[in-house]
């Protein structure tokens, strides 16, 4: 399969693509930073991130494009989401507010302090990130989906600004 942004040869097109800590981990000093396992993050005692993905429907396919993303949560609904960890039926609890903490440079317009729900799944799954309904361009193409071009587009744009 061949790029069709520049003709370079794509042996595999990857569905999901993430970031390995919140945008803000890397903006503090290394003496503040305190914890980063798997999927939680905590900054200097009093920043709280939880990993989850945000799926987008792929037009005209049963698959998702999914953006593996870090959002920050109160202290409270961190620690909550820390004690359900392998709480079997814990994705009826109600989603949490979060603020997107992942830069997606590929948008032309921030990524960061988005408003977001984060829906618990079920025990070994990550939690699903819906964001608000708005115009920014991520929030359009979660609720309406990306043809597989786009999917090519984004791959496109990762390989090349690295």
């Amino acid at each position: 399969m061949k790029c069709p942004h520049c003709n370079n040869e794509l042996s595999e097109l990857p569905l999901c693509y993430g970031s390995e800590a919140p945008y803000y981990f890397y903006t503090v000093p290394e003496e503040k930073r305190t914890e980063l396992i798997r999927d939680f993050c905590v900054i200097d005692e009093q920043h709280f991130f939880i990993r989850g993905h945000i799926e987008i429907p792929i037009i005209d396919t049963d698959e998702k494009f999914i953006w593996s993303v870090w959002v920050s949560l109160s202290e409270e609904n961190f620690l909550k989401s820390n004690e359900l960890l392998h709480v079997e039926g814990r994705e009826t609890e109600k989603p949490y507010f979060g603020w997107l903490s992942t830069e997606l440079s590929i948008y032309p317009i921030t990524t960061l302090s988005l408003k977001t729900m984060v829906h618990t799944q079920e025990v070994g799954a990550v939690p699903l990130i819906e964001l608000e309904q708005t115009n920014h361009p991520l929030a359009v193409e979660q609720r309406e989906g990306i043809t597989m071009e786009r999917v090519k587009e984004i791959a496109h744009l990762i390989n090349h600004s690295l």
